[in-house]
């Protein structure tokens, strides 16, 4: 649902800034000197919309197009070929995305991996986290400049003035323009064109392989003060989760393994996590002289699911353990902790028999017990040294909600535990954002790149087949029209999706 103290904070100061704004336009004594402050200054308000403008950047883009005449035409050329290539594939993600949402509204249930589309809607606080609006923003803004620094760029070495650079906010979301000499640009050849009007989602697009790298290769970035490989290190643990409470995981613990699964990243936490949801409960070797029939706590019963209880309900330190005596299978109501400490994991009694053997001190004999759980349901041993073990009893899945974990752990006390996450979380949403912004300016659509892109794509090819000028808009115009058509269905079902349902 919409969060309406948002929507209220954001409307307000909207109309905040604009009724003041229409005030000072219409006062005698303020409007000449506000109006003067603003052509100075840059500044333009509409309703919902305030931008800024100015050429103090015109000399470093002229510097950039002055870089390596040759390099830079391969450069634009590689641009020019990557945006029409471009354009084709973001109308098959689009339609691709529009059928996977077509999918999730008309299906009852929610099919698996309904939240892994390529494209979804972002709405701050809706689907984005308000603690995540920072990196949102930042990155959104830096993607915009890196796109709209490829067009000024372009621009310049085709010979086209830039008369100036600027930024936006559009409601609550930043983004960056150049203003471009149309004279200038209705001279060149459409080739020309193309090389600028596709170096905004080139620009996009390299930032993307450009901050993918950087991820990749953040642990040797930092390496002379962050280190790898110990295990996963805990960041935030979520308050009421089933990692919280006096022996749970706490910031700054290492998990170094799940059971019999050694952790040694965080990709190897969610594996092991995956391999307890989907594998048979894991045993535990106890001796049989610990073990009690389980009519010394009360009768046992049938849960709905078929699995046996022996231990009482209301019990937050014992559970019921089944093992095999004599070919039976008999259960047992344990303390769990002490039932775990120091135990070995097995799979059947051999595997006890096995470590016994290899143990020549060991006295009693033992047997494997498994925890008698409901469907889905595990007993779960984390190894975070050295603090003692945190036994979890749940759906595994849940430890993944509940905890967030890094690679990277300091090397020095000294060093802030979130610095590394706060850099992959930005490169993240980088990546995100540029790529998005690469495939909707690509999409052949009013207003967009992809006007412009197309315009120029259809002057460049269709010029000896459709001779006639008007023929070729027209069908320039029906392509758009789809595009945009296509476009406005994926925005506008993504945000029923994301706000409705």
């Amino acid at each position: 649902m919409i969060p309406v103290p948002l929507v209220v904070c954001v409307l307000g100061s909207w109309c905040f800034v604009y009724l003041t704004d229409v005030l000072l336009k219409s006062s005698i004594s303020f409007r000449h000197g506000y109006e003067a402050w603003l052509g100075a200054k840059g500044l333009s308000l509409s309703p919902f919309h305030l931008r800024w403008q100015t050429s103090l950047f015109n000399c470093i883009f002229a510097r950039c197009a002055r870089i390596n005449h040759n390099a830079l035409y391969l450069w634009f050329t590689s641009g020019l070929v990557f945006g029409v290539v471009s354009m084709c594939g973001s109308v098959v993600l689009l339609v691709r995305t529009l059928q996977q949402t077509l999918h999730q509204m008309t299906s009852d249930l929610q099919p698996q991996g309904a939240n892994q589309q390529t494209l979804q809607v972002v709405v701050p606080g809706v689907n984005l986290p308000v603690s995540q609006l920072a990196y949102f923003f930042s990155a959104l803004l830096i993607s915009g400049i890196i796109h709209e620094l490829g067009h000024a760029v372009a621009a310049i070495r085709e010979q086209v003035r830039v008369n100036g650079f600027g930024v936006f906010v559009f409601v609550v979301y930043p983004g960056a323009f150049v203003d471009l000499f149309t004279t200038h640009l209705n001279l060149i050849s459409p080739a020309q064109q193309l090389r600028i009007f596709c170096a905004g989602v080139w620009h996009n697009f390299m930032l993307c392989l450009t901050t993918l790298c950087f991820l990749f290769l953040l642990p040797v970035f930092l390496f002379p003060a962050y280190y790898t490989g110990a295990g996963a290190l805990i960041t935030d643990v979520v308050q009421g989760s089933p990692a919280d409470g006096p022996r749970g995981l706490s910031v700054g613990d290492m998990v170094t393994a799940l059971e019999d699964c050694d952790v040694r990243s965080v990709e190897d936490w969610h594996s092991c996590l995956t391999l307890s949801t989907h594998n048979p409960q894991t045993g535990y070797c106890v001796s049989l002289l610990a073990l009690q029939p389980s009519w010394a706590h009360g009768r046992a019963f049938r849960r709905l699911d078929g699995s046996i209880e022996c231990c009482n309900n209301n019990s937050l330190t014992d559970l019921c353990f089944s093992y095999t005596k004599l070919q039976e299978r008999e259960f047992a109501c344990l303390p769990v902790r002490k039932t775990l400490s120091g135990s070995h994991v097995c799979r059947s009694n051999a595997d006890c028999f096995s470590q016994a053997a290899s143990q020549p001190g060991s006295q009693a004999a033992s047997v494997c017990v498994s925890p008698s759980l409901e469907n889905q349901t595990r007993l779960i041993r984390l190894t975070h040294p050295p603090n003692t073990h945190m036994l979890f009893v749940g759906y595994p899945p849940h430890l993944q909600y509940a905890v967030s974990m890094t690679n990277l752990a300091p090397r020095f006390g000294f060093l802030n535990l979130d610095l590394p996450v706060v850099i992959e979380t930005f490169f993240k949403y980088v990546i995100s954002l540029s790529g998005a912004l690469a495939v909707v300016n690509s999409v052949p659509c009013f207003a967009l790149d992809g006007q412009w892109m197309l315009s120029a794509l259809l002057e460049a090819t269709l010029v000896t087949v459709v001779k006639d000028r008007q023929r070729r808009e027209l069908i320039g115009f029906f392509m758009l029209l789809g595009g945009s058509t296509l476009l406005a269905a994926n925005v506008a079902l993504g945000l029923w999706m994301v706000t409705a349902r």
